[in-house]
């Protein structure tokens, strides 16, 4: 399965510049139906885990009980044919409510047909521990590094019967074992539970506004399951000695801080797990601190090399950051459209949860500024994303007039912080014919076309063959 890889920057700096921004485009493997719809995993490789909150709240009102239900009734419904699954229920405790022997069933009409009868007895009592919940999937899901496991979890309330540390720790024991997506319901949750889930374990965070609309979500979530295609996919990022990370988001489809989440390989080479991947295109915000080694300017340098790791085997051509400190401030100043998109998309998230706060703390003037700063941020960027998020939060009149929405709700506001982290993929950003690197004969490792030493080790570029120039 080929990858390509693809970064876009400004490599240029001002004489002592020190930060250099870089957007990292990674594209999937082009697979298809022959109806031109997204390919589809064997679903005999795909694990399927619903947990299910049935924490007391669940039942105040009963429409969240009874929405939760037809939830997961509807995401076994979709399950194939030759699918693992199981159902979780979860309160202070994770109970295996299906399969009864607790380990995991096949999907068959029979299975989904004993499945969806246990979904329907589930009842609401007790608290609400997510990370004990997501031990328990944990435990279920098989080690085998050729199944995509996934695990949908749904939470109407706050993470009380365990601390913070505890379900770091969990999340560390998770990460890499299977995708998660959370999903919210009810106006008790909070955003940064799922959030935090999520960017661990490489999922996306959805909230519904109407309990009617969980169903279709659940759907969605399994569907998209069921097209991934390789169950993990590694960025791993290796700095010069003159460059150090500052950090590493995914910008899109969906924003997620994976700094925090590095796997450190030395102590220049760190690996960032993106979780399963299908027929899909993420794009990747990269922040390095540099210091130029000399005096030497006007000339390319290599800051960090980037290559894409599956099943431990590279599967993509290296792409390479560079940096050139110049004297030429038309140069320095020049701002990368994709590096302006991901930043752009950032400000609006900001302003979106800048006024949800305020919001929350009664300053309606301070959020009415926010949300009006988040549509014009999101205007001038055509993100019409964002602007789908703010129009249930304001009023957008011709002429840009923002005027506050009456009566809004918690959900409301908890909804809109989730959903302010999903961002469309833009289109490629057109670029000019790819630049050779050289390849040092020595230590094997890449310098920018043009450089007369390698950037590593020093060694002179000759014309001697085992100094190779590679497109």
């Amino acid at each position: 399965m080929q990858f390509a890889l693809e970064v876009n920057q400004n490599k240029f700096l001002p004489v002592g510049g020190q930060d250099m921004h870089a957007v990292l485009s990674v594209t999937g493997p082009e697979t298809a139906a022959a109806d031109d719809t997204p390919a589809r995993t064997d679903p005999s490789r795909l694990v399927e885990v619903l947990v299910i909150d049935c924490s007391g709240s669940m039942a105040d009102p009963p429409t969240k009980m009874a929405a939760a239900q037809q939830a997961a009734a509807a995401a076994i419904t979709v399950l194939p044919d030759g699918v693992r699954f199981a159902v979780i229920q979860g309160t202070h405790e994770a109970t295996v409510v299906y399969p009864a022997t607790r380990t995991l069933a096949t999907a068959s009409p029979a299975t989904r047909k004993e499945a969806g009868a246990a979904v329907a007895r589930l009842s609401a009592s007790g608290g609400t521990a997510m990370g004990g919940w997501l031990a328990a999937a944990r435990d279920l899901l098989p080690s085998s590094a050729s199944t995509i496991n996934h695990v949908l979890l749904l939470t109407d309330g706050i993470n009380e019967h365990e601390t913070e540390e505890e379900l770091a720790r969990v999340l560390r024991s998770c990460a890499g074992r299977f995708v998660c997506d959370p999903r919210g319901i009810g106006e008790g949750w909070h955003p940064a539970d799922l959030l935090r889930i999520a960017a661990a374990l490489h999922g996306t965070a959805e909230a519904v506004r109407r309990p009617g609309d969980l169903a279709a979500s659940f759907r969605e979530s399994v569907l998209a399951a069921l097209t991934k295609l390789l169950p993990d996919v590694r960025i791993r990022l290796r700095t010069m000695p003159y460059a150090q990370l500052v950090f590493f988001k995914q910008s899109s489809p969906t924003i997620q801080d994976l700094t925090g989440y590095a796997g450190a390989v030395d102590e220049r080479t760190w690996e960032f797990a993106t979780g399963s991947w299908g027929a899909e295109r993420r794009d990747f915000h990269l922040c390095l601190r540099v210091e130029a080694p000399d005096d030497i300017l006007e000339q390319d340098r290599l800051a960090a090399r980037v290559d894409l790791v599956v099943d431990g085997e590279v599967r993509a051509a290296a792409a390479t950051v560079l940096v050139n400190w110049t004297v030429d401030m038309a140069k320095s100043a020049r701002i990368d459209l994709s590096v302006s998109q991901v930043t752009g998309q950032e400000d609006v998230r900001q302003a979106i949860n800048a006024g949800c706060d305020a919001y929350d703390r009664g300053d309606r003037v301070e959020a009415h500024a926010q949300w009006a700063q988040a549509v014009t941020l999101a205007t001038a960027a055509r993100d019409e994303a964002a602007l789908a998020q703010l129009r249930h939060l304001v009023d957008i009149e011709p002429g840009g007039i923002v005027r506050l929405r009456e009566n809004l709700s918690q959900t409301d506001i908890k909804v809109s912080i989730v959903g302010s982290v999903r961002n469309p993929t833009h289109p490629p950003v057109p670029r000019g014919p790819a630049v050779a690197e050289k390849i040092c004969g020595a230590c094997l490792e890449s310098s920018p076309a043009g450089s007369e030493i390698c950037e590593n080790c020093g060694t002179p570029f000759t014309d001697d063959p085992t100094a190779s120039v590679r497109a």
